[in-house]
């Protein structure tokens, strides 16, 4: 380079400048040829081999190389020839230290800025195409690369600013070190976030797609995002709902993965029937229960074994409350068991049963306690709403009555009988 600078230099007294002119501008030329090949590095870098590279990449079978290759990830690395040609060759043009200094200077700050910029679009590009995967989508991938980009930020700030003060990064991270409480101070949200995402996926706490409820900050609906700051939530009314993360970790939230991945969803809600209309079972209503198809089987063993326990103990059927004898409650309640279990939608492999609950001044509640199969919001309410309608229709066969407050019908129809 000292030889084109001398050659530059013989130009122009040959034509005709002093030697004290020609030796200030040979140096401006040379530095400003300095820059032209850069630029035209910059030009082949980015026009010529990317393309090739990029043709070379798509031909082959593996994914790795389509992050490493990226277009935009490389265009970002060929930003960093110029001013790495410009910091290697511009000490044998410029003779001043002051400006040789300071022109250094100024290319490594552009050096560490194009470079950080480089590591962060290539971590985007890690990310995306690692959000795409199935065993991968689930996951805090966002929160992961924020925190990466941060740090790069401030690991890139540290220099910078050293690169400034003409000072060692050593010494601004003592100063920093003396100051970390005003620091942890302006980042706690994003060290709080960045610790319980890190507590979040570690655990399996929380993943994109879950659905969660945490009435304390009008959570409802399904995990969308999960960032350093925030966990974005799509309630089912289409509104969103951000939590701060470490909130997720502090506070109690349900989470209903466990259902989903589950065999079923449970179904638990009771009917009250009045007390009133529970009554022993007469032969007519026996003979009646007899032609129901889920009833049969059990309607006649029943009966035997009552019929052999009262003949064996010489019970006097003329007296009700002597013996044993089956009651109306008693084989709805088993009609209802036999119902559900005929149900194709409901899980037999789990919990499956009708119970009577504590009665109370509304009466006895039989609580039907099974688990759909069907999952899904929709076909699930679906299912609940068709048993509880078989249900409230049936009712009446066994002699019994659902309780219920009266009405305004009631005691209009109640006025008509008395007057």
């Amino acid at each position: 380079m000292e030889q084109i600078v001398e050659k530059i230099n013989a130009m122009l007294v040959a034509m005709g400048l002093t030697p004290s002119w020609a030796d200030s501008l040979d140096q401006v030329i040379a530095t400003l040829l300095i820059i032209f090949i850069a630029f035209i590095a910059d030009l082949v870098c980015r026009h010529i081999i990317l393309k090739l590279v990029h043709k070379l990449v798509k031909q082959t079978k593996a994914t790795w190389d389509d992050i490493v290759f990226d277009r935009k990830v490389m265009i970002h690395l060929s930003h960093l020839v110029p001013p790495v040609l410009i910091y290697i060759f511009i000490p044998m043009t410029i003779e001043k230290e002051a400006t040789l200094d300071f022109i250094q200077r100024i290319c490594m700050i552009y050096i560490i800025v194009v470079f950080l910029r480089f590591i962060s679009v290539f971590l985007s590009a890690v990310y995306h195409v690692y959000n795409q995967r199935e065993q991968f989508r689930d996951r805090p991938l966002k929160g992961l690369l924020q925190t990466a980009q941060v740090t790069l930020i401030f690991v890139g700030g540290i220099a910078i600013v050293s690169i400034l003060i003409n000072k060692s990064p050593v010494v601004l991270l003592t100063g920093l070190g003396a100051s970390a409480a005003i620091l942890m101070l302006v980042f706690k949200d994003s060290i709080m976030g960045f610790v319980s995402g890190i507590q979040l996926s570690a655990n399996n706490m929380l993943k994109v797609g879950d659905w969660i409820a945490m009435p304390k900050y009008g959570a409802d609906g399904t995990v969308i995002e999960v960032t350093l700051n925030t966990v974005k939530v799509r309630n089912w009314d289409n509104t969103i709902t951000t939590i701060p993360p470490y909130a997720l970790v502090s506070d109690s939230f349900q989470n209903w993965r466990g259902m989903e991945e589950s065999g079923g969803r449970r179904v638990k809600r009771s009917i009250n029937i009045d007390m009133n209309s529970v009554k022993f079972c007469t032969p007519k209503m026996l003979d009646k229960y007899r032609r129901i198809r889920l009833l049969k089987d059990y309607i006649e063993e029943t009966e035997r074994v009552v019929t052999a326990y009262n003949k064996e103990n010489g019970i006097d059927n003329s007296v009700l409350v002597n013996g044993r004898r089956q009651t109306n409650l008693g084989v709805f309640r088993v009609y209802l068991n036999n119902y559900l279990r005929s149900l194709p939608n409901v899980n037999q492999d789990m919990t499956c049963m009708v119970r009577q609950l504590q009665p109370t001044e509304l009466g006895i509640p039989l609580e039907l306690y099974f688990f759909s199969a069907v999952k899904a919001w929709v076909p699930y309410e679906g299912l609940q709403a068709d048993v509880f309608d078989h249900v409230l229709a049936i009712i009446p066969e066994f002699d019994l009555h659902v309780f219920q407050n009266p009405t305004g019908e009631d005691f209009r129809s109640y006025k008509q009988l008395t007057f």
